[in-house]
């Protein structure tokens, strides 16, 4: 098994909270990890998706107070989502009882949905953890890892795959399966053929700014449309709008997010690139960098950092602008080549902003200073900082 970077958080979230819910897409490895840390725990596992295991939440409250001293791991949480206003009960009975910590480890593929039902009865009483696809600092130290991590995307059955071919055949299934099934489960009536164009169009326009009214005269639908079928693959953690960043400068700033597909491995089986061959020749390529670089840093970080990115109407940007929780602003250059170098707009973007910290982030391992002000480093060793930053140590069993 491939040691996860969250799992020490959500240890710490355990100890100190009475539901966590673990937030991820479909075939990340949330189970996989639920299941690990449930089993230093003889943690309740109930998958909520099988019938037998929702028969047996025929009288919850019962349920839950004969396993008041175990861990309940509950997956697929949208199933049943009645069941957060009875947890709330559950919870605040324990809490009289001295048993307020780690008593529900909750599983959920849709954030928006889950957070909005877990937001309006466990305020207080539940703790949030992203759960990403595997990323450069959960994988071996070596750059052939890292491109193959890049090509097949993160999602464990596709980046562990024997080969290049079977790992892009398990990403197309994964594609077929969320618009025939997925998507309809989360109560959308939106057609699989329309939203399969719009996100194959996504793929090409990889960290695009998001134009709802071309795609809506390319998919023949409303621009409202549009807007609704793009909330819903991000609602289904499936696609990042990357919002700019707004400072009073007097000068005109772009005010449209940019839109990425978030794992590199989806990007590719959309657009049908098989191998790190065909991507090198690909006009996807270094947007498709972008994306792969952003999601790993991303990754690695609390919610707490806010993720932009800076451009102005005359060409200043900056690629990924990350605010800190102490109001720091670092502003990072993203390059696909070995070595780095930045264009004067980058600049005039960081002249605009005045961050505290710049960094070109690149493909190779080095480290080394551009100027007093912009530092190159590499994408592991940076992902290593931004970790360190914030990371907590694991409690002790």
């Amino acid at each position: 098994m491939i040691k996860r970077t969250i799992a020490g958080d959500i240890e710490n979230a355990l100890h100190r909270q009475a539901a966590v819910a673990l937030i991820g897409p479909r075939q990340v490895g949330k189970t996989t990890l639920a299941l690990e840390l449930g089993r230093l725990r003889d943690a309740l596992y109930l998958d909520l998706e099988d019938r037998d295991d929702r028969n047996r939440l025929a009288e919850p409250v019962l349920f839950f107070d004969h396993a008041e001293d175990r861990l309940v791991i509950l997956d697929e949480i949208h199933r049943m989502p009645e069941l957060f206003q009875i947890l709330r009960g559950v919870i605040d009975r324990g809490r009289r009882k001295g048993k307020g910590k780690g008593r529900f480890l909750i599983l959920g593929s849709a954030s928006v949905d889950l957070l909005r039902q877990s937001g309006e009865t466990l305020a207080g009483r539940i703790a949030y953890i992203d759960l990403a696809p595997f990323s450069a600092l959960e994988i071996e130290d070596a750059r052939s890892s890292r491109e193959r991590l890049w090509l097949r995307g993160g999602f464990p059955d596709s980046y562990l795959a024997d080969s290049d071919g079977d790992s892009l055949a398990l990403r197309k299934d994964f594609i077929r399966t969320y618009l025939e099934r997925d998507v309809a489960t989360f109560g959308s009536r939106v057609p699989a053929t329309t939203l399969d164009r719009l996100w194959t169009m996504l793929a090409h326009r990889q960290g695009a700014m998001l134009n709802a009214s071309d795609l809506a005269r390319a998919l023949e639908v409303s621009a409202q449309s549009v807007t609704r079928y793009v909330d819903l693959l991000s609602d289904l953690l499936l696609v990042r709008r990357l919002p700019p960043f707004r400072i009073n400068t007097g000068k005109r700033l772009v005010k449209s997010p940019k839109v990425y597909v978030r794992d590199s491995g989806l990007v590719h089986a959309l657009l049908g690139i098989a191998s790190l061959e065909q991507l090198a020749g690909h006009p996807v390529v270094g947007r498709s960098w972008e994306g792969f670089v952003i999601e790993t840093l991303l990754a690695v970080m609390p919610r707490s950092v806010k993720p932009f990115f800076y451009r102005t109407r005359t060409g200043a940007e900056i690629d990924l602008v990350l605010e800190h929780d102490d109001g720091a602003l670092w502003a990072i250059e993203i390059k696909r080549s070995l070595s780095a170098s930045v264009e004067r707009g980058f600049h005039f973007a960081c002249a605009d902003i005045n961050p505290s910290r710049a960094f070109v982030v690149h493909a190779g391992d080095d480290r080394y200073p551009i100027s007093k002000t912009l530092e190159s480093v590499g994408l592991r060793e940076f992902a290593e900082e931004l970790r360190a930053r914030y990371y907590l140590p694991s409690l002790p069993p």
